[in-house]
């Protein structure tokens, strides 16, 4: 029992979510029962999906502080960074709930201009981002050459675009190929670069795309149907 309702619960709301769509439909009025039903829940399911998150995030901060407390108090490996989490990550909710230099009272914006969040967020987290992103040009670098190492005739052509794209994106690689007239601007890195990113990516990534959302049907009626019983924590 303590499986089967649940089981039941992400069944029928599963029906109801893909049979949604074909009732709710603006030229129909909302005439009869079945349109009236659906109407309400593709009005509500997504407040109360928001509510289930809410309390997902509250579990997840809760996993941390256990999971870092737990890690600082038996000076597991790399305890002072777990020590350094929990305090940013106190400091950040505690300024955040109380909303600390912005406008008081439950109403008030937490992205206020003055608010100390939004002081932390423009001088320390954006920063500490574009850092990050900046040190991981290099670890893509060094892993494009590791993996694209000239062994067959597909890696010599992963690395060449690689190669292209990465060039192509800075100034040094629009002035080293510059030189070249209108009529093989084509070749241009920068030029060259662009086409890689709009053409054969973007073909690529629909592609990709097509095939996550076949698994993300196949997955939905697994679930729907419970086939699936993994995501309730049993046995396949």
């Amino acid at each position: 029992m303590r499986r089967l309702i649940p089981r039941l619960i992400l069944t029928v709301v599963g029906v109801v979510l893909v049979l949604t769509p074909f009732f709710v439909r603006p030229e129909a009025g909302g005439r009869g029962p079945l349109p009236v039903f659906f109407a309400y829940a593709d009005e509500n399911f997504s407040v109360w999906f928001n509510v289930l998150a809410v309390f997902a995030f509250i579990l997840g901060g809760a996993n941390l502080l256990r999971t870092h407390a737990l890690r600082v108090r038996e000076r597991g490996r790399d305890w002072p960074y777990s020590l350094l989490t929990l305090v940013a990550f106190t400091a950040v909710l505690v300024l955040g709930l109380f909303k600390v230099g912005g406008p008081p009272g439950l109403q008030g914006s937490v992205s206020h201009g003055d608010s100390a969040l939004t002081w932390i967020f423009d001088w320390i987290y954006m920063p500490l981002k574009s850092t990050l992103f900046a040190l991981l040009a290099f670890f893509v670098a060094s892993a494009a050459y590791r993996a694209f190492r000239l062994r067959s005739w597909e890696a010599s052509l992963l690395l060449a675009a690689a190669f292209v794209v990465l060039i192509g994106r800075t100034p040094f690689g629009v002035t080293l190929t510059a030189w070249l007239p209108n009529v093989l601007r084509f070749l241009r890195l920068d030029e060259l670069s662009i086409w890689i990113m709009k053409v054969p990516n973007t073909a690529g990534w629909r592609s990709i795309l097509i095939g996550i959302s076949l698994g993300v049907v196949a997955m939905s009626l697994r679930l729907i149907l419970g086939i699936e019983h993994a995501v309730l924590g049993g046995r396949r």
